[in-house]
């Protein structure tokens, strides 16, 4: 039997890489000369590093950079061949800041840049980039100045860090960047499709989220349009209503325009990058899952994702997760064949989301759901 496992991280439990091997382990007792396809599963987020390091065989790197108060942080990324894997939150992200000093009118993504820069003194050319869980919402300003673009006031000066420093900007240079960029390749996991300004933009749906009172997002708001008609000057083809311009604070506006990067579905670029197309349709059976199956796992989680690459292959695909939700029934359509809860008996929260019994759970499901396979397949063999 030729598997693929692509499971995605149980919140608060296992990693997609913890996941993926639990499940591996059960399949092997159920056919030991399996050949297993373990594959990375995440949206860009938290643990996309961790996921794709885990899979492919990356080699992480540190980095101090800029944090999103101008604070020193320590940022993992990772190398894997010729391809930087980097997730802005470890630079920029919410949860770098306690929730009394969250202001996104001064945070900045000044680390992004730096990492970026870092990753290319390795040599890298390649970029898969994350934008989720964002603190900022300076439009990607700080990650340009950290690669070389002229972010200058009325003289000449580089502009402060954060949202409050476009309110001072007045030419964007770009003929100062570093000179690599014009040879790399930038894919950004985005998963909205929000515009950099107005009713849907990047200021008014996200920034309070991030501390902003209702007057600072409204300011914000005009300030990112400010900052956009000044990148229009420099670069024309710039959009700020373009569908996820407003992604982390505008970061998907300065990534798209600036470095030209491709926004695109998270999880689909993670199983694009782990040539998930190519093992599904070698496959005889796709196992994925996540800590929760219900009606959001349809509309374009990874789990769906999965499916419907195992669809357009014509190969069964089983969902296995911690609970089964309200709606599940419909990822029978996008490509699930069937689903199954790993729980196998009454349990406390704690008990059930244990790392041990949780990865327990999760081999024992998954040896099930291969045996059940391998039963149907002899019978229909006969």
């Amino acid at each position: 039997m030729i598997c693929t496992v692509a499971i995605d991280s149980f919140k608060g439990s296992l990693t997609s890489a913890e996941a993926a091997k639990a499940a591996e382990q059960g399949i092997r007792r159920a056919d030991p000369e399996a050949v297993i396809y373990p594959l990375p599963l995440a949206d860009g987020g938290e643990g996309t590093v961790m996921a794709m390091s885990a899979c492919q065989g990356g080699e992480l790197r540190h980095r101090e950079v800029t944090g999103p108060l101008g604070q020193k942080v320590d940022a993992e990324y990772a190398l894997i061949g010729g391809t930087a894997v980097i997730e802005m939150a470890v630079a920029a992200g919410l949860t770098l800041i306690g929730e009394a000093e969250r202001d996104p009118m001064h945070t900045t993504t000044f680390g992004v840049g730096e990492l970026i820069k870092a990753a290319i003194s390795e040599g890298c050319r390649d970029f898969i980039i994350g934008i989720g869980g964002s603190a900022t919402n300076d439009g990607g300003a700080g990650c340009l100045q950290a690669l070389g673009f002229g972010l200058l006031d009325g003289q000449g000066r580089a502009v402060p860090f954060g949202a409050a420093g476009l309110s001072q900007l007045e030419t964007i240079v770009t003929d100062s960047a570093l000179p690599e960029l014009a040879s790399c390749r930038f894919r950004v996991a985005c998963d909205v499709d929000n515009p950099l300004c107005g009713e849907r933009g990047a200021s008014r749906v996200f920034a309070p989220q991030k501390g902003a009172s209702p007057e600072e997002a409204e300011e914000m708001d005009r300030l990112l349009g400010r900052f956009a008609k000044l990148a229009r000057a420099a670069i024309p083809e710039a959009d700020p209503d373009s569908k996820g311009a407003g992604a982390a604070g505008g970061l998907g506006f300065g990534l798209k325009y600036f470095l030209g990067g491709e926004l695109t579905s998270g999880a689909e670029l993670i199983l694009e990058a782990a040539s998930a197309e190519k093992h599904i349709a070698a496959s005889d059976l796709v196992i994925t899952g996540e800590g929760r199956i219900d009606a959001q796992t349809a509309m374009g989680k990874g789990p769906a994702a999965v499916a419907a690459i195992a669809k357009r292959h014509g190969k069964p695909c089983v969902g296995l997760a911690g609970s089964i939700g309200e709606g599940a029934e419909a990822c029978r359509e996008i490509g699930m064949s069937a689903f199954f809860p790993i729980t196998n008996g009454a349990a406390t929260l704690e008990e059930a989301m244990d790392k041990k019994n949780a990865a327990r759970a999760l081999a024992d499901t998954a040896e099930q759901a291969a045996r059940l396979f391998l039963c149907g397949r002899k019978a229909g063999e006969k």
